[in-house]
């Protein structure tokens, strides 16, 4: 991969007690782009020291909130092509050399669209049968910016904006451990369930009965949780518990939908 010239693209990175993961984030992008961010929400731990080692600028902003602290992340780059990643992700050798040969060419697009896929805590590297989403990640900012939301963290495209995908995988670990995982959705979980009263959302009490068995088997067999062996029923039974979870704390409210 050349590294001789950095191309005109600020990384930002929202991070909070990231101090295990937020190294291979860094180095993931650092020896060919022209700056990275990384917006700390008050780590308690080590991990403002691990990412300023690591060579990134680190800026504090108090959490108000996944779209709008991405939105300030943008307003801290100084380009106007921007690429975000979690402190979770890792930009894959395949893409690192993708992205770099986008701007040796000049883009083709205001927005990119990259593969993100799931890595699990006893693996190097994602299988070739991982399930993966698409986001865009890669973009200038000129033709979209993240959303105000409090609970989504999706770019907006502009109507007029023109978008490409990229082939290039991007890692995601996003499970340090089945605890972290628990705590995780049941603090996700609280966040949407607020966003959804918020934006006056309702769900039928019937999905108390249905939601668990349809996400387990969305995860399953859809997602190919089954292909991990037992493992992938740990996976498909957590996907599944946090769909029910969400639905139950909704229902706990006493707002539920009559009927």
């Amino acid at each position: 991969m050349c590294t001789q010239q950095k191309i005109p693209v600020s990384v930002f990175i929202i991070a909070k007690d990231e101090e295990d993961r937020i190294c291979d984030a860094i180095d993931s992008v650092k020896e060919w782009v022209e700056e990275v961010i990384v917006i700390d929400s008050g780590s308690s731990d080590q991990t403002v020291k691990v990412a300023e080692e690591a060579g990134a600028q680190v800026v504090f902003n108090e959490w108000p909130g996944y779209g709008l602290q991405k939105r300030f992340g943008e307003d801290c780059c100084k380009n106007k092509w921007l690429l975000n990643i979690d402190a979770d992700e890792r930009i894959s050798a395949t893409l690192a050399n993708e992205i770099q040969d986008v701007f040796r060419r000049g883009p083709d697009a205001d927005i990119y669209k990259v593969h993100i896929v799931d890595v699990f805590p006893h693996e190097k590297t994602a299988k070739a049968w991982a399930y993966g989403y698409w986001q865009y990640r890669l973009y200038n900012r000129e033709h979209g910016r993240f959303s105000d939301s409090s609970v989504h963290d999706t770019v907006r495209p502009e109507k007029s904006a023109t978008i490409r995908k990229l082939k290039g995988k991007v890692d995601h670990r996003s499970q340090r451990s089945i605890a972290f995982t628990v705590d995780k959705l049941n603090r996700y979980s609280d966040m949407q369930v607020e966003d959804m009263q918020r934006r006056g959302r309702s769900m039928s009490r019937i999905r108390l009965l249905t939601e668990f068995p349809i996400a387990f088997l969305k995860s399953y067999f859809i997602r190919r949780a089954f292909l991990y062996g037992w493992w992938g029923l740990v996976i498909a039974h957590n996907y599944a518990y946090s769909r029910f979870v969400r639905v139950a704390k909704y229902y706990e409210t006493g707002i539920v939908s009559r009927d």
